[in-house]
């Protein structure tokens, strides 16, 4: 890899709120490179400065200070709207909470990037239906979330997320509202599309049997970056 830029880069990245003695630095210098299809999981008791990062990272929210560099291109320098157009063409989202409507069927949640996106009614079906089919619930297209289980809406809600193929899926901890075997294959359903589909994805996560899927844990503390290990290769 030497040699050879990253495809996602936080240079001496710093968050700050308030001011005086009331000042808090949520990220306090952070330095941190995730190469083009890795899976890597970002731990840390609350307060340590993960969320404010994976907020950067979704272009929800700018550094006080630093850089965040994307495929080479500078985000902190954007505009607004240009972070918009960044986070609406290369970046889907997984939440705990799911996030889907819940008067809409499974195929229309699915469908909603798209319609944001413009694309016409008959492909958006086409690439809805094989989000559904990637993610294990063919048949489940007309039901609404509250005919489907748990994990079942995570998989729409992941469906979702990678129905315009982005280059990145940023996991907010995808697994926190379910039961442990509902949690191992929602994992194994993100290993697989990191593996097969080359999807590179960062997870939030405070469950270190859910962290030991990913190639990478990255563990903050008092917004700074206490470690970051590989995991062996098998």
């Amino acid at each position: 890899m030497t040699g050879i830029a990253p495809f996602i880069a936080f240079e001496r990245v710093q968050k700050l709120y308030g001011e005086g003695a009331g000042l808090v630095r949520a990220l306090a210098g952070v330095d941190l490179a995730i190469a083009r299809g890795e899976f890597v999981a970002i731990m840390g008791p609350s307060g340590s400065g993960k969320s404010t990062a994976m907020n950067i990272l979704g272009c929800l929210d700018t550094p006080s200070g630093g850089r965040y560099l994307f495929g080479g291109a500078d985000v902190t320098s954007l505009a607004r709207d240009q972070r918009a157009l960044l986070r609406r063409n290369f970046l889907g989202f997984v939440f705990q909470g799911y996030n889907l409507l819940a008067r809409t069927t499974a195929i229309e949640n699915i469908e909603l990037p798209l319609v944001y996106r413009g694309t016409p009614r008959r492909e958006r079906h086409e690439r809805a239906r094989e989000a559904l089919r990637l993610v294990g619930i063919e048949g489940r297209e007309h039901h609404t979330p509250a005919q489907l289980s748990g994990g079942q809406q995570q998989r729409v809600a992941i469906a979702r997320a990678i129905v315009t193929d982005p280059l990145v899926l940023l996991a907010d901890e995808p697994t926190g509202n379910l039961d442990t075997a509902r949690s191992h294959e929602i994992m194994e359903l993100l290993a697989r599309l990191n593996d097969e589909r080359g999807h590179t994805i960062i997870m939030v996560t405070h469950e270190p049997d859910m962290a030991a899927f990913a190639h990478r844990t990255i563990r903050f503390l008092d917004g700074r970056i206490e470690s970051d290990i590989a995991r062996e290769a098998a």
